[in-house]
């Protein structure tokens, strides 16, 4: 990362989650970040008050033109509102506080969407090799909070497509004995299990207390880093819950690849599987995603990587602004 204001053309970039707010200064289309800051939201009023503290402390010299911002919420129009933080983001409103020529906000999720074509072999770490058309669809998952699923698509004219969708919220399916004694026990407690119900950190949550119950255990209510803790202990409900999300994780992609047409790969985001790279490369995730009987043989060259890059999603968003520039839209290709 850089860590100098040295281009008068630096963009504004922010991801807001419920809790934090990380900003940085980007080039349009560029892979280097200037003076990243993460802020607490609950420090500030609005979002414009936190941007406007991140410019006074890290960057006064610079008076950026454009910005683009992600949102851990749905964006609606000009208006984005934070599913865990109560910050109502009006777009003209911002813009207006800030000085810009042009903002842009977007979906968290969608912003990992701009940035998987972008990521270099540094930001990704194969979990299973093959031969990906460079003309095939990249289909995109990613277990965290929630369980986002996106596709990518080449344009056929040097650039891509993003088609957003609620794939997390699909039925879970079962693929063996045990997944369907998991899925039962979860049938009894929601209307509907979907996928994210057993693929994100409460999906985590919700295996672990499936796995108890199945083995006569205590079912009191855990968090994810308390089930990390009791794997690295080596608990046997915990590492079973961890081998059964990675082997239902395997199940979820590959169906996601047969829909999709992914013969250009699959990435893998999210803040949880990344910190179990080992793990989940000795899981049953590739037999899994594998496991299509017929259909084996399509997926066979379909790559699986995990983006590994520590903010992917201002990658994304440069890149976002980058094709603005290409587009020669307004106040960006100036």
């Amino acid at each position: 990362m850089a860590d100098k204001n040295t281009s008068k053309n630096l963009a504004l970039v922010a991801d807001i989650g419920g809790t934090n707010a990380r900003f940085a200064l980007m080039e349009p289309s560029g892979h280097d970040i200037v003076s990243p800051l993460i802020l607490p939201c609950a420090d500030f009023p609005s979002l414009a008050d936190a941007a406007k503290a991140y410019l006074k402390k890290m960057a006064p010299e610079t008076k950026p033109r454009v910005a683009a911002f992600d949102v851990a919420g749905p964006v609606i129009g000009d208006v984005a509102k934070l599913t865990n933080h109560p910050w109502r983001i009006e777009v003209p409103a911002v813009r207006r506080e800030l000085g810009l020529d042009r903002l842009e906000i977007i979906n968290d999720f969608a912003a990992l969407a701009y940035a998987v074509p972008r990521l270099t072999e540094d930001d990704r770490a194969t979990l299973r090799a093959g031969s990906p058309d460079a003309k095939g669809p990249i289909a995109l998952i990613g277990p965290g909070t929630g369980l986002g699923v996106a596709t990518v698509i080449p344009n056929g004219k040097g650039g891509w497509t993003r088609l957003a969708s609620e794939g997390g919220h699909v039925t879970a399916t079962a693929a063996d004995d045990r997944d369907d004694a998991i899925l039962a026990y979860l049938r009894k407690h929601f209307d509907h299990v979907s996928a994210e119900r057993v693929l994100s950190g409460q999906g985590l949550t919700n295996l672990h207390a499936a796995i108890s119950a199945l083995e006569g255990k205590s079912t009191d209510a855990v968090t994810p880093e308390h089930i990390s803790e009791q794997y690295k202990a080596g608990d046997p409900i915990a590492q079973e819950t961890l081998a059964r999300f990675f082997a239902m994780l395997g199940t979820v992609s590959g169906n996601l690849a047969l829909t999709v047409g992914a013969q250009g790969g699959v990435a893998i985001a999210g803040g949880i599987v990344p910190r179990y790279l080992k793990e989940i490369a000795a899981s049953d995730f590739e037999k899994r995603f594998l496991g299509k009987g017929r259909l084996k043989t399509y997926l066979d060259p379909i790559p699986v990587w995990v983006v590994t890059h520590p903010l992917p999603a201002f990658i994304g968003l440069a890149g976002l602004l980058g094709e603005m520039v290409e587009s020669k839209t307004p106040a960006l290709a100036d």
